[in-house]
């Protein structure tokens, strides 16, 4: 029987009319409208893109964004001048800062200089340290949304044996972190694989949900599942060129030959990519609820 086929782009749009429903609700009852800050440093086409898509979807669910581009020659004083100026700004509730950063930036203290209130990527370490001792605080963007994917899909994770191959602070190590919490979408138990890890096959057979965040193109075959499996494919790689100048884009897992073993399986592009920005979009809402003092 063909895999499911988890489709993300319908998953994330029900959830952006939820966000877009409960803005409206809270400005008409409150005057308040949530705002992102987006930053970003340099002219990498990817993270221009990136910064783009995000502004687009918070204009379209009714959030102020304000785009923040500066050169790539900024100064590391210079970025952290404006963090802070968005920290003090009462029109912010989030701030994003586009990663990755010029070399000469130290990311972990520009990250770290962000209101721990307004970090909605949530990879400040308040924020870091918070999930992993499952209190409320913002969830990482990407692992959140994978959540919210299984659990939206129907996919049961308590007592499920989960694999996670990659130990990124971005998607690695957090969602295995939520999924072996005692929290909805979790009570699994969790393995992590990586780039010591032996024999990574014997590992990933097992997985009743596998999760894949390794950064490397059709890495994971049909041979490396068992029959039935979960699969969620984070990465996204370009692999090529379309005859029209549109980039090729392919996972970390070999999609094709998955169809046929796999019982679900996330799309790349359309799975858990139209989630992260979504899931942003969350985290902003709830910065500007708890700011307000909503929540």
């Amino acid at each position: 029987m063909p895999a499911t086929i988890i489709d993300g782009l319908a998953v994330a749009k029900t959830i952006r009319q939820e966000i877009a429903a409960e803005v409206a609700a809270i400005k008409e009852q409150h005057g308040l409208v949530p705002g992102l800050a987006t930053i970003l440093v340099g002219e990498d086409p990817a993270s221009q893109s990136y910064v783009a898509a995000k502004n687009k979807t918070a204009h379209t669910l009714g959030i102020h964004s304000e785009q923040m581009t500066l050169p790539a020659t900024t100064s590391e004083e210079e970025l952290l001048r404006l963090v802070e100026q968005c920290n003090r700004n009462p029109a912010i509730h989030g701030i994003l800062v586009q990663l990755p950063l010029p070399r000469h930036i130290n990311e972990a203290k520009v990250l770290s200089a962000i209101d721990p209130a307004k970090d909605v990527d949530g990879f400040h370490p308040v924020n870091a340290g918070k999930m992993m001792l499952g209190q409320h605080c913002f969830l990482p963007c990407t692992p959140n949304g994978i959540l919210e994917l299984l659990q939206r899909t129907g996919v049961e994770t308590s007592g499920a044996e989960v694999v996670v191959v990659g130990r990124s602070n971005i998607v690695g190590k957090p969602i295995a972190n939520l999924m072996l919490q005692k929290r909805p979408g979790g009570n699994a138990t969790v393995t992590i694989c990586h780039t010591r890890t032996r024999d990574m096959a014997a590992h990933t057979r097992r997985a009743d949900i596998l999760i894949v965040a390794a950064g490397v193109a059709r890495m994971i075959k049909a041979d490396h599942i068992k029959p039935g499996a979960v699969v969620i494919d984070v990465g996204i790689n370009r692999v090529g060129q379309s005859a029209t100048g549109k980039a090729v884009l392919a996972g970390d897992v070999d999609f094709d030959s998955m169809l046929g073993k796999a019982g679900a399986i996330t799309p790349v592009p359309g799975g858990v990519g139209p989630m992260t920005i979504t899931m942003l979009m969350g985290n902003t809402l709830q910065a500007a609820k708890q700011a307000a003092g909503l929540l």
